[in-house]
């Protein structure tokens, strides 16, 4: 089978009313790569998804798969999965026949995965959609994006309503299915701790824009703590760019994010290290003084 075409997002804009959602987005998703689109409440992840899916229209620019646009292009749509919270099921179809729609909806679906899966994570298939609580239809989303027959799957919160061992259950899963059958995944989700290990690149959503597009272990790499006495901490820091502070009496830490000045010697007093991606991604999307009190 070929290689899958990359998706290319070029100069995507969307405003909603006068409101800017989204402003010159340009970005490149390549086959069989799982990435992590971050930003906070509001910043406009789900708009591009449903851009990218053409489940709403762009303001500006456009989105290609293989030169083809995704604009009311079946050839292309069929080859894109978006889960999303939208409930966009019959209210009173089985989750069994859900899945069955979903083979005649795509190219196809792994209905022995689904089956698997729908035991694993205990979700009897004869229950009628409306009758699933929150987690479950989460669960039962998430069975159809790991199972349907897709080169792009794109999952928008996919952990909605589950407790954690069904959190876990599902990223071992994911993993699981990455392996036997290599496509693209694109997550957006608050709970960014758990999916560090997951996602291989970072998209970071911020004031309109992506502010980061970078491997995950580079973004790692630059993401720096640097913690000492406030005099001897904000000496070291100057010029470089740091992101936010804490301060607990004289005791200062910095968080920065670049490159350390390798020719600037650092101080005795003063000790660096690295910082998870979740704290990271706090500072550079808020850029707020946090002060840690006694």
């Amino acid at each position: 089978m070929a290689k899958p075409k990359p998706i290319k997002i070029n100069q995507v804009s969307k405003d909603f009313a006068k409101q800017q959602v989204l402003n010159n987005i340009d970005l490149t998703i390549e086959p069989e790569t799982i990435y992590g689109l971050l930003g906070r409440n509001g910043a406009g992840k789900s708009t591009l998804f449903n851009i990218i899916t053409n489940r709403i229209p762009l303001s500006g620019g456009e989105v290609t798969i293989g030169g083809q646009t995704v604009t009311d292009n079946d050839d292309v749509l069929n080859r894109i999965y978006l889960m999303s919270e939208a409930n966009l099921y019959p209210s009173r179809m089985r989750v069994k026949e859900i899945f069955k729609l979903t083979t005649q909806l795509y190219r196809g679906m792994d209905m022995r995965l689904a089956q698997t899966l729908a035991e694993q994570f205990e979700l009897n298939t004869d229950t009628r959609f409306n009758k699933l609580s929150t987690g479950s239809r989460s669960i039962m989303k998430l069975i159809i994006a790991l199972a349907v027959d897709v080169d792009y799957v794109f999952l928008d919160e996919p952990t909605l309503g589950l407790d954690a061992n069904h959190r876990r259950l599902f990223y071992n899963a994911l993993l699981d299915s990455y392996a036997k059958r290599p496509r693209s995944f694109v997550i957006s989700t608050h709970l960014i701790e758990e999916v560090s290990n997951l996602i291989e690149r970072v998209w970071v959503l911020q004031n309109h824009q992506i502010i980061v597009d970078d491997t995950t272990e580079n973004v790692l790499n630059k993401g720096f703590a640097i913690t000492g006495p406030a005099a001897d901490v904000e000496a070291y820091t100057a010029g470089l760019n740091v992101i936010g502070h804490e301060a607990l009496g004289n005791l200062r830490v910095q968080y920065v994010y670049g490159e350390l000045d390798g020719d600037r010697p650092i101080p005795d007093t003063i000790s660096t290290s690295h910082i998870d991606l979740q704290r990271l991604f706090i500072y550079l999307t808020n850029q707020e003084v946090v002060t840690v009190e006694n």
